[in-house]
């Protein structure tokens, strides 16, 4: 069954000078400030879409690993994933890093690096950002 999320931007202004608000139309869950020096300097309590496209992978990324964990008989019990998103004015966004680190009983060291080299490569949100120009994955299996 297919699914459409929503989300909204109100935007008011220039880019440098304006402001706008970014609300998470299907959950309802919130609205967030968003401004230039929020994307491309400190983030100073407001948003980015670079911060947005981060949760997006994270979450994305960990749903896979874990799918991917328990399909092989190896279900995890816990997944932990951060993403970096990194923006360059001028540029867009350069690089990304996953750094996961999981709980995996019963899993070799090697066959977790492989099942997270698998998510990497095929969560969808993964395969929308395929012209990033760098995606790197860090995982490390907790005993």
């Amino acid at each position: 069954m297919a699914t459409t999320r929503t989300a909204t931007t109100y935007w008011k202004g220039a880019l440098i000078g304006g402001a706008g608000t970014v609300s998470l139309d299907s959950s309802g869950v919130g609205t967030y400030d968003v401004s230039w020096p929020s994307r491309a300097e400190a983030a100073n309590g407001k948003t980015s879409p670079e911060e947005l496209i981060a949760a997006a992978h994270s979450s994305c990324f960990s749903m896979a690993l874990s799918h991917g964990l328990a399909g092989a008989g190896t279900p995890p019990e816990s997944v932990e994933t951060q993403a970096d998103v990194t923006f360059q004015p001028g540029e867009g966004i350069t690089g990304i890093v996953l750094t996961v680190k999981a709980r995996v009983p019963g899993i070799s060291a090697e066959d977790f690096a492989a099942a997270a080299q698998t998510a990497k490569e095929n969560c969808p949100v993964s395969k929308a950002l395929a012209s990033v120009p760098s995606i790197t994955l860090v995982a490390e299996l907790l005993v």
